[in-house]
């Protein structure tokens, strides 16, 4: 290795932890970040120095950021959401305002359901699981070939692969606490019968 390598950081206890945390076999990490199984191994044990350019394809397989793999220290982020905090957003009628920290391994949002909006008809299959909670209302949830009525106080959690959709069952729509996992796939965003829209 040159001089300028060896001033980098070494990156390896954080890529193998990185694969291992994501679950994901050497075979498997490497496809994603379009290495050989070899070339990512060197990367693991020390033996090559990634490029600018590989951090950053290693940090999107991993879901993370340059600097986590470079083993820098976040700043703490506050792990308060206070009630009335600005941010809501609006994609296709429906409503989200975040609920949760973000850079974590899920995120948390608060969403309005509009009744009979076109997301209602959008199937979306993801890896993943999520995690709901209807807070008023009534909500159309569908897992694969089933269809459930969900009323204030119910909940559901189920595998993002399930092909899914999810609509409000009444005039006055629903409002909702959602949880999902950020997990990085090629097959992350796949909708069927429609466009991606944000959730």
């Amino acid at each position: 290795m040159d001089d300028a390598e060896d001033e980098l950081p070494s990156v390896a206890p954080q890529l193998r932890a990185l694969r291992r945390r994501t679950g994901l076999t050497l075979e498997a990490a490497a496809a994603r970040a379009r290495l050989s199984p070899a070339h990512l191994s060197r990367l693991e044990t020390g033996q090559r120095q990634p490029s600018l350019p590989l951090l950053l394809e290693l940090a999107r397989t991993y879901g993370t950021t340059v600097s986590e793999l470079l083993g820098e220290t976040p700043a703490v982020a506050d792990p308060i959401v206070r009630a009335g905090a600005p941010g809501a957003r609006e994609a296709d009628g429906w409503t989200y305002w975040r609920a949760g920290g973000s850079g974590r391994g899920m995120q948390a949002l608060r969403v309005h359901v509009p009744y009979g909006r076109p997301q209602g008809d959008l199937v979306r299959v993801h890896p993943g699981e999520e995690w709901l909670y209807v807070l008023q209302g009534r909500l159309r949830l569908h897992l694969g070939e089933a269809e459930y009525r969900l009323e204030p106080g119910d909940s559901a959690h189920f595998d993002s692969l399930t092909p899914h959709r999810i609509g409000a069952a009444g005039a006055a729509g629903a409002d909702l606490l959602f949880v999902h996992t950020l997990l990085q796939s090629s097959l992350a965003g796949v909708c069927l019968g429609g466009a991606a829209a944000p959730r």
